[in-house]
């Protein structure tokens, strides 16, 4: 009888491709299928045997598959394909436009309670692995500031909004943070920074034939939620230079918790990620994740729930005995 986790990707981009290479480290989970919106016949996947579906299908396989993990962009996809698929399936996925998390949970969740489902929403490393870290320094320093500072690395999902803006054909996004912000937070000062202080984001982006550069410039440095708030710069490159130059994706950043304890005496937390791959090291979280949300649904829960929620035992595939041995 096979007893390994059943797992599917929705979306075969770079998160896509680093789901399923992460599946490969997982001894409990297999991949069994992969869902997409191009045409299934002309996609080559990294693993063999494993079919390939139009994603129109999917509610064909509600029996084949234990947790589907969902690839797609927040800036779209997601807000779609989110509560329709946590309806059908356990889903995972990453959503990470910190602003609209209450609504799409709520989305998510509705759907999920409806199918008797369970839906982990916001999974990655922000937020995330992030978003731990600052309700451990909050609870641990009720007295004190957090701060948290991301890059210089690119960000897949600002990457993603630049590249649906009208005109432009191909884009990547840096977001780069100020060496004395961090410096001034490390410090146990406890600065007030603003925004635009703490960070600066850096696009290169390609045009489409004819597009308008200031009118792509313009729509991309006032879009809510990703731009508008910070110093955003917008490099017009070719192709060429995009395929040379950025291909790469890196990324990391700090969750910094400055307070004091008792007798006021200063106390600094400290959580930081050096990612050589930002959509393999997101796509690893995903999967311990899918872990979690499978137990939890044989458990009997149901809905969504964000990595706030989750015990970090689920994301392991020891026991509890074998955790309390060799790790507590």
């Amino acid at each position: 009888m096979n007893s390994k986790i059943r797992i599917a990707i929705a979306g075969y981009g770079n998160l896509g491709r680093g789901v399923e290479s992460a599946l490969d480290r997982a001894p409990d989970m297999e991949l069994v299928g992969v869902f997409t919106r191009r045409d299934p016949g002309k996609l080559i996947i990294q693993s063999t045997g494993v079919p390939v579906y139009p994603l129109d299908r999917v509610a064909e396989f509600v029996d084949a598959v234990d947790v589907l993990i969902l690839c797609g962009g927040s800036k779209a996809d997601l807000p779609e394909q989110g509560p329709q698929l946590a309806a059908l399936f356990n889903t995972v996925d990453s959503f990470d436009t910190h602003a609209k998390v209450p609504e799409y949970f709520a989305a998510v969740d509705a759907a999920a309670q409806s199918g008797q489902r369970v839906a982990v929403i916001s999974v990655g490393w922000d937020p995330g692995l992030f978003s731990i870290n600052r309700l451990y320094g909050e609870a641990i320093l009720p007295e004190g500031a957090t701060y948290t500072f991301w890059g210089k690395g690119l960000s897949q999902g600002h990457s993603d909004a630049v590249r649906r803006v009208p005109g432009v054909a191909g884009a990547v996004q840096y977001t780069i943070p100020s060496p004395e912000a961090i410096e001034k937070v490390r410090s146990g000062t406890r600065p007030v920074l603003e925004t635009r202080e703490k960070h600066v984001r850096e696009c290169h982006v390609v045009l489409e034939a004819g597009a308008d550069a200031n009118a792509v410039r313009e729509a991309i440095v006032t879009m809510p939620d990703y731009f508008a708030d910070y110093d955003t710069t917008v490099n017009f490159i070719t192709a060429q230079e995009l395929a040379r130059d950025h291909g790469a994706m890196p990324h990391g950043g700090f969750v910094i918790r400055s307070g004091t304890t008792g007798t006021d005496s200063a106390q600094i937390m400290e959580f930081g990620l050096k990612l050589g791959s930002n959509p393999e090291f997101t796509a690893s979280v995903l999967v311990a994740y899918a872990r979690a949300a499978y137990r939890l649904r044989q458990q009997g829960a149901v809905g969504a729930m964000s990595v706030l929620d989750i015990a970090p035992g689920l994301l392991s595939p020891k026991s509890a005995a074998e955790l309390r041995k060799e790790l507590l």
